[in-house]
Order: structure tokens, then C-alpha cells, then sequence
């Protein structure tokens, strides 16, 4: 084969790699720095826009008055059989610093199942209780990707939910979700169906049992 033609089938074949699509990498624990990195925004899915990480990332800062290290990390394909709650616990303690005073509150969103989670260090429980670390994954952050995968704004109500509590403030509790309207339908039921169609024999049987008599009595009266 002369050379230029093999170095063009060479180029062909690479450009071709390039283009086929890798596949997500599934991510672990292990997948993450040893130590806690300097962004508060981990978005590993590519989900938040430049803007929306710098305002997800103010919002956590916040949480460093009252000595609390928040971040929000966001995965696109977690390793076989390891949940969003799990992966947050094993990067508790895998960032857990015995020498720092903060602890670690961290939000968790895996864009491709939808799913949410929230944990906090055992130090926080006493403040931010499994309920409404649960609530806020399930409902204040659930609703929204539900609701047209809206990631930024899923993360900005659960940070502002529990930020609410550590400030001393009331949980302002669940979103409020929107009342199901039923539609109402021209195509009558089969109950309706089947009351109509009796109500039409009896109809039926009355006139029949109205004329039949009449004709038979002007029929023999002749």
C-alpha cells in the first residue's frame, strides 16, 4: 500500500475515535480527591452553568459562619449497586479532617437517575435532623429536576432550606406541590353507557306496550 494512502487511512481512523462518544465513567468514593478540594461546586455532571456554580458556590460559602463546610457535588453514573446516600457517606468519611473544626454538609444530585441526597457529619445531627436532611433531598430538591431537570434551582431551594435551620430560623418545610386538576371528558363512561342504553329499552318496551295494544284493539273493533 503506498505510504500517502496508508498515512490517510491512518487519519481517517483517528478522527474516527475522536468522534465515537466515550462512555460516562462510573464514579466512587474512590473517583474523588483524598482531601477536600477548594470548590464548594463538584459539578461532575456537567449540569450547572459558569453562573450558576459561582452563585450555588456563594450561597455554601455562607455556611462558614457557623463553622460548616458545605459543597454541592452533582454525578452523572455512579458504580454498580452504590446509591447517591452511600456515596455520600463514604466521602463524609473519606474528607473528614480530625484537626478541622468544620463539619461537612454535603448535597448530592445524580443527573441520571434524578436522584438527591443530603448528609451531614454525626456533629450536625444534633442540629440538622435525618428528617429534614431527608425531606430536603426527596421534596426541596426533587421537585424541581422532576419538574424539566431545573438542577440550578433544585440546588439553590435545598441549600436555602437547611441554610434557614442552621441560621436558627423554623424549617420553612415543603414546597408547596401544584393541585392535579381532572380534566373533564365529552366520552361518557361505561356506567353512563350502560344506563343510557337501559333507559333507551324501557323506552322502547313502553312504547311497544302502549301501541300493540291500541293497534290490536282497532284492528278486532273493525
Amino acid at each position: 500500500m503506498p505510504f500517502p494512502v496508508r498515512r490517510w487511512i491512518v487519519g481517517l481512523l483517528a478522527v474516527a475515535v475522536l468522534l465515537v462518544p466515550l462512555p460516562a465513567v462510573a464514579l466512587s468514593a474512590g473517583s474523588f480527591p483524598a482531601t477536600p478540594p477548594p470548590e464548594h461546586v463538584l459539578d461532575q455532571a456537567d449540569v450547572l452553568s459558569r453562573a450558576a456554580i459561582a452563585e450555588i458556590g456563594r450561597q455554601l460559602s455562607t455556611f462558614q459562619d457557623d463553622r460548616i463546610d458545605a459543597r454541592l457535588i452533582t454525578v452523572k453514573q455512579l458504580d454498580y449497586g452504590l446509591s447517591l446516600d452511600q456515596l455520600g457517606d463514604q466521602l463524609l468519611e473519606r474528607w473528614s479532617e480530625p484537626a478541622s473544626p468544620a463539619s461537612l454538609l454535603l448535597f448530592l444530585i445524580d443527573s441520571q437517575t434524578n436522584a438527591t441526597a443530603v448528609v451531614a457529619s454525626p456533629a450536625l445531627h444534633g442540629q440538622l435532623s435525618a428528617d429534614l436532611l431527608r425531606s430536603t433531598a426527596r421534596t426541596t430538591m426533587a421537585l424541581p429536576i422532576r419538574d424539566g431537570a431545573r438542577f440550578r434551582q433544585a440546588s439553590i431551594d435545598g441549600i436555602g432550606r437547611v441554610l434557614t435551620v442552621v441560621q436558627g430560623a423554623d424549617d420553612p418545610g415543603e414546597p408547596a406541590t401544584p393541585e392535579e386538576v381532572a380534566v373533564v371528558s365529552n366520552v361518557p363512561t361505561r356506567e353512563q353507557t350502560e344506563a343510557s342504553n337501559a333507559f333507551t329499552w324501557v323506552v322502547v318496551l313502553l312504547v311497544v306496550g302502549t301501541i300493540v295494544p291500541m293497534l290490536t284493539w282497532w284492528v278486532f273493533s273493525r
